[in-house]
């Protein structure tokens, strides 16, 4: 039994694109054939390198950004400690007069309190007195916030004097003898702090500035450093291209092996596959040699009887034609890869279609209902095909086919028994022969085991004859690559 005939071809010589299948447009073809470089999604370096430069900018600007917070308020907790401190001593120094007005017992240390606008400044101010200021505010007096009580200093800053931004901290107090809520306030020009936050800003941005670029640096050398490993396999794959050797051989990192490994196996691979097509090349010529020889000797000769030899001679070049055939599908098959086929939906499909054929024979398929094969459905509707087609021309009338009959974790053995006269043990090995038969009284070409061996052969199985122990004619026991 032949496999089914692949999808026919349109008349422009293309097969029919299956639903969903990527098409490749007419100028990728023309690059390829013409040896330009196939379209690409972009260098790895350049996704590398911007992997590197985004990583780099959100981390140093995340870390930019929490070092100058730390620092600045740094600095302003320690201006905020020297007003803290002055505004302490402001409020020690005060006292109560006889008539209900603050005073100050003893004079600040500062003398710059005592220099009109010099940028340090104290007011005292309570809710039913005049603000009791230093010298320094000269004409000028401090907004206080009165609405709120501060027990401990509170900090702010202020633009009420428009050329000079202050950092004010005030405190409110009931001093000893007075019921009034005071309010002592301790102010200071912000140029200084803000110069010394300018300056933190901008060290903090040149030091990130060159840190990122040296990371960036880095990052680029990394790259090139981490890819060179790529450049020598492309290297190693141009000198098998022009030099001739077949194998990537040079010491590469033990993260390109696996490529390396995966090429060299490819390369094997298609070593085999081009030996097995000049071996069928071979093979087929040296087998029409003789038919083409007989015949054309015939010819030459005028021999009475040429046309029977002429037909005789197409049989036999027919069968050499359709067994070298059947090898090159199943090869061109297995190298598109690793197939899984259900066993018993083939056996079934084949059973439907020999029970046409040989209505009284009767068949029983069993077994294992889920196990499946690497190989293509084309190929093992031949393989059963051909076995269960021979069991019922050759049989008494029962063919038993048992799926997945012997434990076996990495095969799948699938058992065809017949109840015929079975073949003698010293003819198991020949009748494998291309046109090889043992009954020539009925119709068939010889081919259908040897078809069969070479077929499973060549995806990694084996095929062998035996007794049936349960119906007395052969057992054919085909042995399969299993898929797990």
């Amino acid at each position: 039994m032949n496999a089914p005939d692949p999808v026919p071809a349109d008349r422009s010589g293309a097969h029919p694109v299956a639903e969903g299948e990527e098409v490749p447009s007419g100028d990728v073809i023309a690059d390829v054939e013409a040896g330009r470089a196939p379209p690409h999604t972009g260098g790895l370096a350049r996704r590398m390198m911007i992997i590197a430069a985004g990583w780099i900018f959100i981390l140093l600007l995340a870390g930019g950004f929490a070092l100058d917070r730390t620092l600045t308020n740094l600095v302003r907790n320690n201006f905020d400690d020297q007003l803290e401190y002055v505004l302490t001593a402001l409020i020690s120094a005060a006292e109560i007069q006889p008539d209900g007005e603050v005073a100050l017992y003893r004079q600040l240390g500062d003398q710059r309190f005592l220099e009109p606008n010099s940028g340090v400044y104290w007011q005292i101010s309570g809710s039913d007195y005049e603000p009791f200021p230093s010298r320094s505010l000269w004409d000028r007096t401090l907004e206080v916030r009165g609405d709120h009580f501060d027990t401990e200093a509170h900090f702010h800053d202020s633009t009420q004097f428009p050329t000079e931004p202050l950092r004010i901290a005030e405190r409110t107090v009931i001093l000893p003898d007075s019921d009034t809520r005071w309010t002592f306030s301790v102010a200071s020009a912000r140029d200084e702090l803000d110069s010394q936050i300018r300056r933190i800003r901008s060290i903090l941005a040149w030091s990130f500035a060159v840190l990122g670029l040296g990371l960036f640096s880095m990052a680029v050398l990394q790259t090139y450093y981490g890819l060179r490993p790529l450049r020598r396999v492309r290297a190693a794959i141009q000198r098998i291209r022009t030099t001739g050797t077949n194998r990537i051989t040079d010491p590469l990192p033990y993260e390109v092996q696996p490529l390396v490994a995966e090429l060299n196996m490819l390369l094997a691979h298609s070593e085999k596959q081009a030996e097995e097509a000049r071996t069928h090349a071979g093979n087929l010529a040296h087998a029409l040699k003789t038919p083409l020889t007989v015949v054309n000797n015939a010819a030459t000769a005028h021999a009475p009887d040429l046309a029977d030899t002429v037909i005789r001679e197409a049989r036999t070049m027919r069968r050499h034609v359709d067994h070298h055939l059947a090898r090159a599908r199943a090869v061109g098959r297995r190298a598109v890869g690793l197939a899984s086929t259900p066993v018993c939906e083939s056996a079934e499909a084949v059973r439907r279609a020999v029970e046409r054929l040989y209505p009284h024979v009767r068949f029983d398929i069993a077994g294992n209902r889920e196990a499946k094969v690497a190989i293509e459905r084309q190929d093992l509707d031949e393989i059963l095909g051909n076995l269960i087609e021979n069991a019922a021309k050759y049989g008494g009338g029962s063919v038993f086919v048992t799926v997945d009959a012997e434990d076996d974790l990495r095969n799948c053995v699938i058992w065809v028994e017949d109840d015929g006269t079975g073949i003698p043990q010293d003819s198991r090995i020949e009748i494998f022969d291309r046109g090889a038969r043992l009954d020539t009284g009925k119709p068939g070409t010889g081919l259908g085991l040897a078809i069969v061996r070479d077929v499973a052969e060549i995806y990694g199985g084996s095929v062998e004859l035996d007794e049936s122990e349960d119906l007395g004619g052969l057992l054919v026991r085909l042995s399969l690559p299993k898929v797990v």
